[in-house]
């Protein structure tokens, strides 16, 4: 599950400043950005649960 949290949280965050832009509220663009960075942030984060396929074709081909 690990692996697809950063593609969830970068639409996440994409959701998020689309409706924060659409409301009409004082602070409702600011805090949307926050919220999207704060998101965008955990998403660089569990990029390392990606698995790299370039390993994995190096290790069966050392032995």
């Amino acid at each position: 599950m690990k692996r697809y949290l950063s593609g969830i949280l970068i639409g996440i965050s994409a959701v998020i400043i689309i409706v924060g832009n659409m409301m009409d509220i004082y602070w409702g663009g600011i805090a949307a950005w926050g919220i999207a960075f704060i998101l965008l942030i955990l998403a660089a984060y569990f990029t390392k649960y990606i698995p790299n396929e370039e390993k994995k074709k190096t290790k069966t081909n050392q032995r």
